[in-house]
């Protein structure tokens, strides 16, 4: 079992400490949270070793679990390499990109492991349509969610459009060649709602749409390639699958058939494939560990967090102009 130390104690840092506790992969030794008043309740209240230095908890564990806001990721997970110890990172992986390549830069030097919590890619939804994502040639997602001033100190983007920007980047194997994007502060000081066009240069697109503001919560996103729509409900975690196959000569009486104006017939099928339920931030602590015992490639890389990034910040860059 890996020795494991987290970072940070607000309202994602204590569900990461529950799960750690609960997982057979990690021995939770403590955390550190620089609210000494908030550790001590919480350490009281669920019995964790409340570390009173960052340096005192990252010399007594294997990895450090980096949950503090954006603005410090930089900076902790630095202390955390240089120490030789490998790191998990919430999203977005630092709060500006030439942090994030620096982070990358760092754990290769000190040959760490590091995995970012892009925690869909472990939504059990993804998982089941994934391998049936081939090629998609337009993507459109839209992530709504009710107001929370939590989050509100950093543009929807990367609060929580970057979900997306990673999930897309994760199955459309071509490069970003253009972005358009507009977005609008309504109640914060940063775009509270936003939409992207993202142009590949393998002729994909992908449409995305997030917002804070809104009257009830959506995670949907779809996927059309030739012959097939893939839709994915993140929040409810059900996906289906949309194909169409030659029509059979003659075809049963509930067989749905279309055909286009040059008289080609297509059959059309729908799957619900089987999603398995699970918890998918104790998943992604998980497969982490294993990428460490087994010394593999972790699930979300310090790179591809960084690619995501990189596009969120072309986007906010949109917006400024």
């Amino acid at each position: 079992m890996l020795k494991v130390g987290v970072l940070g104690a607000g309202h994602l840092g204590k569900i990461h400490l529950r799960l750690l506790q609960q997982s057979d992969k990690y021995e939770l030794v403590g955390f550190y949270d620089e609210n000494q008043e908030n550790a001590e309740k919480i350490s009281k209240e669920f019995g964790y070793k409340n570390f009173s230095t960052i340096a005192k908890l990252i010399h007594a564990v294997d990895v450090i679990d980096i949950v503090t806001p954006t603005l410090s990721h930089y900076k902790c997970a630095k202390v955390a390499i240089k120490s030789g110890k490998h790191i998990f990172i919430e999203k977005p992986i630092a709060n500006t990109v030439e942090e994030a390549e620096e982070i990358i830069a760092l754990a290769n030097e000190y040959n760490v492991k590091g995995q970012v919590g892009h925690v869909e890619r472990f939504n059990p939804a993804f998982i089941a349509t994934k391998n049936m994502i081939e090629n998609p040639m337009f993507i459109e997602t839209h992530r709504l969610a009710e107001f929370n001033p939590r989050g509100t100190d950093v543009p929807v983007v990367l609060d929580l459009m970057i979900h997306d920007i990673d999930a897309i980047l994760s199955v459309v194997n071509s490069k970003v060649k253009d972005i358009h994007a507009s977005g609008v502060s309504v109640i914060s000081d940063t775009p509270d709602i936003a939409n992207a066009r993202i142009e590949f240069e393998n002729g994909c697109v992908a449409n995305l749409t997030a917002s804070r503001i809104s009257l009830k919560n959506m995670r949907k996103s779809r996927f059309f390639q030739k012959d097939a729509y893939i839709s994915v409900d993140f929040l409810e975690k059900k996906c289906e699958v949309v194909r169409m196959k030659d029509a059979p000569e003659v075809p049963g009486d509930f067989d749905m058939i279309l055909q286009n104006a040059e008289g080609v017939k297509k059959q059309i099928y729908f799957t619900n494939p089987d999603v398995e339920q699970n918890n998918a931030i104790l998943d992604e602590l998980n497969s982490f560990a294993d990428a460490i015992n087994n010394d593999t490639t972790p699930v979300v890389t310090l790179e591809q967090a960084t690619d995501a990034l990189r596009v969120a910040y072309q986007i906010i860059d949109c917006f400024n102009k």
